[in-house]
């Protein structure tokens, strides 16, 4: 297993193996997506590429991650030339946890919800024999490449929102070689960071309610274990612990396998644009809004899966300015 970190300094990038306390920088090598694009030009695993390009630069891990550094993280994958070449989208109703959550959100006394009737298929449904095609998960878009954010950085609640709130997650990270061949790179720890007071008033807001800001990170995972992945997800306000849950991710906990997720999203072909990326969230097993808990201003969230590296930590930001309209402007007169 590798892990590799994104970084930057004013105009110049750089990518580092993470070596404990150290980031041992690689020669010649500015971004993952070059890396990755080379690997397939070659015929080479991420990992052994990597390795032999390891030089002699290092940087002290600590100073980075505490943002000490002229060096600061980046997302572990992006796409570094057109950010809007990069997709985000994600899968729901994965983990028994985000069903009941949703169901909770929606449910009537008597009725068995839209939530947790697509849980229930994944159930029955969502790992199939080798070969075979299951049950069709829920499936969202967050944005593209410039809705992801970085270890450290905040995720922005929009004034014209209801709130915002962490979902901690595991996410899927992808490329798309020059024959429309999705290529997975690693995983990574995820925020799929969301609005789930808007989604609340009408299960119909779920779309809008997903295009937020969200993050992945520190590391991208090269070779990590998928199977059973235990964390812990925490929400700090002035420096105190508010909330915490254990979580557990991987397809031991989720009622898809992860081939069928991978599958039912890229079935479709225009996500296999040759030379797009895509980072994909596999969903949540705890988020404290389900239980009452509404994030503020200043508030920071924790993700921290088992054997992903050092933890995802971002603070929420929510500015003071008033939701405006937004007027188009009209070229037909003109």
């Amino acid at each position: 297993m590798m892990r590799l970190v994104q970084l930057q300094n004013e105009g110049a990038r750089a990518v580092a193996i993470v070596d404990e306390q150290r980031l041992v920088l690689l020669d010649g090598c500015a971004s993952v997506y070059e890396l990755a694009q080379a690997c397939i030009s070659e015929g080479r695993g991420l990992a052994a590429a990597a390795r032999d390009l390891a030089g002699a630069r290092t940087l002290s891990y600590d100073a980075v991650y505490a943002g000490a550094e002229e060096w600061r993280l980046l997302p572990p994958m992006d796409h570094p030339i057109e950010p809007a070449r990069c997709l985000v989208s994600g899968t729901g109703l994965t983990h028994v946890a985000s069903a009941n959550n949703r169901d909770a959100m929606h449910a009537k006394a008597e009725d068995l919800t839209d939530s947790m009737r697509m849980y229930r298929w994944g159930v029955e449904g969502g790992k199939p024999p080798a070969g075979a095609i299951g049950a069709a998960p829920e499936w969202f878009y967050k944005g593209n490449g410039t809705q992801l954010r970085a270890h450290g950085e905040p995720l922005e609640v929009p004034a014209f929102a209801g709130d915002g709130g962490e979902e901690p997650e595991l996410a899927g990270v992808y490329v798309v070689d020059s024959a429309g061949v999705p290529r997975r790179l690693g995983f990574a720890q995820g925020n799929e960071f969301s609005d789930h007071e808007f989604e609340r008033r009408n299960y119909l807001y779920l779309a809008a309610s997903k295009l937020r800001t969200c993050a992945i990170g520190p590391e991208l995972v090269v070779g990590a274990d998928f199977g059973d992945v235990p964390g812990a997800v925490t929400v700090e306000r002035g420096g105190a612990v508010l909330w915490s849950r254990a979580i557990r991710s991987g397809e031991k906990n989720m009622s898809h396998s992860l081939a069928n997720l991978e599958h039912h999203h890229f079935k479709f072909e225009l996500h296999r644009r040759p030379g797009d990326v895509h980072v994909h969230y596999f969903g949540a097993d705890a988020f404290s809004f389900g239980e009452g808990v509404l994030l503020q201003n200043g508030d920071v969230m924790q993700v921290h899966f088992e054997g992903y590296g050092r933890p995802l930590r971002n603070p929420v930001h929510r500015g003071n300015a008033q939701a405006a309209v937004v007027a188009v402007a009209s070229l037909e007169a003109e």
